[in-house]
């Protein structure tokens, strides 16, 4: 019986071993390259995490503008990232500055809440614990695709493409330095059906052989657009969960049509622009108004459309509100503690006046 059980232990063991290694391969050979607007595609052997995307949608009821900006993590060096558009777009450089004003704008209030009863973290109730809260010249075409435009912007080789095959698009791709894996092909089947172009954005970091880091120069993509749209398809290609940060300039207060296969959108700010400046106030002409959308996608290949936006029912305003507990003090001392002595102070004193009339009674 002991010899037997030695080799099934040696199996399992060289079983589990095999797995492992199957589990390692498929890592590498499926590397991280989905982000929530568009994919970024890093080389077949390297890394690029999104630790954060923050974009601009403005509609004008014709036109719709986005301006994107990715911060990125990893190994690589070197990345694509592909776009698709409903209609024929303009590329150009954005303001960095516009995220700041609208970090500014849409931050949430501080407020101070007061309590009388004490809670936890007040004294004597001090268990402790954290309460915070937390994109040269035109490359060579291909049968399927044409190339309506390349251009070079700061660190970007930009090229717009339009395609009437899948295959034909991820072939020219790759022939032109634009990583491009199997996989996105058959994610992009359903923008080709549906005739939108391209926007294929190389990137890289001005330094050669440095790994891309922090935040990347901001892309503004414009075309026409009868309702806005905000395009979420490739999204369904990511292995990590998803979260959505979207900045909403247009004449009213604005709204996501469905969830999309994700948790309910939720909104983080509301309200009219008074006074914009700068880059904010050239983007928000004719669209004063500003919604700030959040949403997390759990399960990304649950992804079943892109965004389509509407106008909501009402323009109510709308900001998140911090507040910051305290608790009521009258002259340093807990307003508690001095209610509580007080009443047993004057209790005392009221039960020992009692008793001195009754002692004195004959």
């Amino acid at each position: 019986m002991i010899g037997q059980r030695r080799p099934r232990r040696r199996t399992r063991l060289l079983a589990v071993l095999l797995i492992l290694t199957g589990i390692q391969l498929g890592w590498l050979a499926a590397p991280a390259f989905a982000c929530a607007c568009g994919a970024l595609v890093p080389g077949a052997t390297q890394q690029v995490t999104v630790g954060r995307e923050e974009s601009v949608l403005r509609w004008d009821g014709t036109r719709e503008q986005i301006v994107m900006r990715l911060t990125v993590d990893g190994d690589a060096d070197a990345a694509a990232w592909i776009m698709p558009v409903p209609h024929r777009a303009t590329v150009a450089l954005a303001d960095p500055a516009l995220f700041d004003q609208l970090h500014t704008l849409t931050a949430p209030a501080h407020r101070t809440r007061y309590h009388f009863w004490p809670e936890d973290g007040d004294w004597p109730l001090t268990t402790g614990g954290d309460t915070s809260t937390g994109p040269p010249g035109t490359g060579a075409t291909a049968p399927g695709v044409a190339v309506v435009d390349r251009q070079r912007l700061g660190p970007f080789d930009v090229a717009q493409l339009t395609a009437t095959d899948s295959g034909a698009l991820s072939g020219w791709l790759r022939s032109n330095g634009f990583p491009f894996p199997p996989r996105l092909n058959t994610a992009l089947q359903s923008y080709v059906a549906d005739r939108w172009e391209y926007v294929a954005v190389r990137l890289a970091p001005e330094t050669a052989d440095t790994a891309l880091h922090g935040a990347l120069d901001p892309l503004r993509l414009a075309f026409a657009s009868d309702s806005p749209v905000y395009p979420m398809r490739l999204s369904q290609l990511a292995a990590t969960p998803q979260s959505l940060g979207l900045y909403v300039l247009a004449a009213h207060r604005m709204e996501p049509r469905s969830a999309i296969g994700g948790d309910p959108p939720r909104v983080v700010y509301a309200g009219r622009l008074a006074h914009p400046s700068g880059g904010l106030a050239e983007l928000a002409a004719g669209t004063p108004y500003l919604t700030a959308i959040g949403q997390e996608f759990p399960y990304p290949s649950r992804i079943s459309a892109d965004h389509v936006l509407r106008r909501a029912s009402s323009d109510t305003s709308f900001q998140q509100v911090i507040y910051e507990d305290r608790l009521r003090e009258v002259a340093g001392m807990p307003a508690w503690l001095v209610t509580v002595g007080g009443a047993l102070l004057l209790l005392v004193a009221v039960t020992s006046l009692a008793a001195v009339r009754r002692s004195r009674r004959p």
